[in-house]
């Protein structure tokens, strides 16, 4: 991309694992053909941010400006939007080219670039994405939109899968993927139930969203009138002695869903899963369908966001705060930084 720049601005940068920091750079004062220019307005934490800062991300290479779940504003008017629109950014730049993007899947695009990932992120003032990948925001508020992205990898996974009314559902993982996860999955008229370690984290849960089914590991959940498992188990754990242990949990004919990427390979029982005759179903980011979704629930007030948001910061007390959200993650839900 030509970019043009005037004045400088401050990145929230991972210069390398364990150092978190406020960089300066360039502010883009223009966009390519194809392009916008937004003025970033919230940046939501999450799992990814936190792996990156301890050194556990597979796929990303130092310093990296972090930050994918964006709101922005339209810098200038383009292609049908005005200056000033809120927006939601998706963060998953598609090729465009490759098998999975000429079949309209490209959220496993086999070039993707993600933000914050794979390229830098959007913990800046400014930054310039493809039109394709913005969407409306009308009727949210700045917070609200930064929380879209994570919430639409839950919708997707749940759109991924047949959950309906009468399943019994169980989420494995209460982390902020899972709890989205959880929550679509419960606008279903489904009965969830949540499975984590921590039962700090899921009393947390429990009474700020009213989930009554939940779960430490270690309990015996296939007793009594779960003992023949649950229609639909999706993990979010990202652990893959736990995404075993899932296939366990899954019900004759019932579905097993990976919200959760590990790069360890994963071993299960051919025999239970051909009596059970499983069905095992990978879900990978989301699509415009999946925004689109989450947006509506928020206004239809389906989604407590207030609940959502654990704590909000400035740009500015990242620079001290990232590492105690890296370590408060137990009762943390999610942080929000304001641009």
């Amino acid at each position: 991309m030509n970019l043009k720049f005037d004045e400088q601005m401050l990145c929230g940068t991972c210069v390398e694992p364990g150092k978190f920091d406020l960089t300066t750079v360039d502010m883009p004062s223009n966009a390519p053909a194809g392009w916008v220019l937004l003025d970033i307005q919230a940046v939501g934490i999450c799992g990814t941010d936190y792996h990156i800062f301890e050194g556990k991300h597979p796929y990303l290479n130092y310093p990296r400006v972090i930050g994918h779940e964006l709101s922005g504003r339209v810098v200038n008017d383009v292609n049908g939007w005005k200056q000033g629109d809120l927006v939601v950014v998706n963060p998953y730049i598609s090729c465009g080219k490759c098998h999975a993007c000429l079949r309209l899947k490209p959220n496993c695009c086999s070039n993707i670039q993600v933000l914050g990932v794979h390229r830098d992120g959007g913990l800046c003032a400014r930054l310039a994405v493809p039109l394709t990948n913005i969407y409306a925001a009308t009727g949210l508020s700045e917070i609200e939109a930064a929380m879209v992205e994570f919430l639409a990898i839950g919708a997707h996974a749940v759109r991924r899968s047949s959950v309906c009314n009468i399943d019994r559902v169980l989420v494995t993982g209460a982390g902020p993927i899972g709890l989205g996860t959880a929550l679509f999955a419960r606008l279903t008229g489904a009965e969830v139930h949540l499975l984590d370690v921590s039962e700090t984290r899921l009393e947390l849960i429990s009474q700020k969203f009213n989930f009554k089914n939940i779960h430490v590991v270690g309990a015996d959940l296939l007793i009594g009138d779960l003992a023949d498992g649950f229609d639909v188990v999706f993990d979010a754990t990202g652990y893959a002695k736990a995404m075993e242990a899932g296939f366990g949990y899954v019900a004759h004919g019932g579905q097993y869903i990976f919200v959760s990427v590990v790069k360890d390979k994963i071993t299960f029982d051919d025999g239970e899963f051909h009596k059970r005759e499983m069905s095992i179903i990978g879900s990978r980011n989301a699509l415009k369908e999946d925004f689109d979704t989450v947006v509506l629930a928020i206004k239809n007030k389906q989604i407590d966001t207030s609940a959502l948001a654990s704590e909000i910061l400035s740009l500015t007390e990242m620079k001290t705060r990232f590492g105690e959200l890296v370590n408060d993650r137990e009762t943390l839900i999610k942080a929000i930084v304001k641009l």
